[in-house]
């Protein structure tokens, strides 16, 4: 693993979005090889705000932004809106990490994967999960075989928020927090597991589960919640569990063909839970412990790490992004594998609208497989609305209460949203 070294020039970021972005402009530092230089931003209050505390230049225009002297573009923009921003900066000569969404149609992902072959830069998804230290220590072990082959896995990423706390994140009724359907924000749930065990999705079908009265505080239109089931590409098959039901969950467990490991329950968000691996008496080898419960330790970095939003990911995130770029090799969780993880949710969204059909994954990788995907802009957005484009939940597009709405307006007012 390449690091930095004090006598090479630091890598120039520019980061766009102001909310979620701070996390990447505050990681953009020396201690990974980068340098914030630039910020952008449609909301420009906070933008100068953020942009005097750093010292940075700023822009509203996405387009001047790329102009300035960079090396690199760090996108935490909107969820649905960073596979055009990725190849446009892109075709400007920059490498790209993007969270949280590679591409949000199956065109987008077609896009994309042809403009880094293209351009030969440098694109990472900035997926954090997949960096916290229990994940990191069960891919360790599942490397050294202990365990076997995957047969099954099970990630859940659960995140429910009070209604106002969601409200204050989500500003406006066409804002994407309340139209993403439950499958779409899957890649916290699967990147762990796929970085694990190192394999690919091949086939996926899913149902949604629609509950009205999670969401009867709030505006939301989507469903709350969802179950993906992956085929992958040894034969195993992964569950994916999530969204916003009530209930937290950030659990990830890996069957092997003669072993199981997995994160134990409980403990808060990212801890202080354990590691809990553990063999059938009759095929405990020599040497080998019937189980463990053990507290991972970070393979490297921790100090950092610890400092660090999302278990210690954001850390991560940035640091492979800057090896990624210095060193000229793909990043593990570079283009291919960021829009197949991206696209397991729209095709899982395309199932669960058909009562658990089942659909292929592209193999964005090769140019014949993704070819028919080339035009297919199927998506929820409210503003891709028209004739063969999907709702955002099984029931449609339903309209939230009088009292859902008044109450939105008043938090909205709260944090100087003045929009619709």
């Amino acid at each position: 693993m390449s690091e930095h070294h004090p006598n090479q020039q630091p890598i120039r970021v520019g980061v766009v979005g102001v909310g979620r972005g701070q996390s990447f402009a505050q990681s953009a530092n020396e201690l990974v090889g980068m340098q914030l230089v630039a910020l952008c931003d449609t909301w420009e209050e906070r933008l100068a705000e953020v942009g005097r505390q750093h010292g940075v230049a700023t822009y509203t225009d996405y387009d001047r932004f790329l102009e300035h002297d960079l090396d690199a573009v760090v996108l935490a923009n909107y969820f649905h809106q960073h596979a055009p921003f990725a190849v446009k900066a892109l075709e400007a000569g920059l490498h790209v990490m993007s969270e949280t969404s590679a591409n949000t149609t199956l065109a987008e992902g077609v896009a994309l994967c042809r403009t880094v072959e293209r351009t030969g830069k440098t694109y990472m998804l900035a997926e954090n999960y997949p960096f916290t230290a229990f994940n990191q220590e069960l891919r360790r072990v599942y490397r050294t075989g202990e365990i076997g082959d995957v047969t099954y896995a099970e990630g859940e990423y659960n995140h429910p928020m009070a209604p106002r706390d969601r409200l204050r994140i989500s500003p406006g009724r066409r804002h994407w927090r309340s139209w993403i359907p439950s499958t779409y924000y899957c890649t916290h749930a699967l990147a762990p597991l796929m970085y694990i065990t190192d394999t690919m999705p091949l086939k996926v079908n899913a149902l949604s589960i629609a509950c009205r009265e999670v969401d009867c505080e709030t505006v939301r239109v989507a469903d709350p919640g969802s179950v993906i089931l992956c085929r992958m590409d040894n034969g195993a098959v992964f569950r994916i569990f999530g969204l916003l039901l009530p209930g937290h969950s950030n659990w990830y467990r890996v069957h092997g063909s003669r072993g199981a490991m997995e994160l134990t329950r409980g403990g808060g968000y990212f801890g202080p839970g354990q590691v809990r691996l553990w063999h059938e008496p009759w095929d405990v080898k020599p040497g080998e412990e019937a189980e463990r419960v053990y507290p991972p330790e970070w393979p490297e970095h921790g100090d950092l790490a610890e400092k660090a939003g999302h278990g210690g990911g954001d850390f991560w995130t940035n640091f492979h992004f800057a090896n990624a770029i210095r060193s000229g090799e793909p990043p593990y969780l570079d283009v291919y594998r960021g829009v197949a993880m991206s696209s397991v949710g729209i095709l899982a969204w395309k199932s669960a609208l058909t009562d658990g059909q089942p659909f292929d994954v592209p193999d964005f990788k090769d140019e014949k497989s993704r070819q028919a995907y080339k035009d297919d802009h199927w998506s929820p957005w409210p503003e891709h609305a028209g004739p063969g484009q999907p709702p955002p939940s099984l029931l449609g597009t339903p309209t939230p209460s009088e009292e859902a709405i008044a109450s939105a307006r008043e938090v909205w007012d709260e944090i100087g949203y003045r929009g619709e």
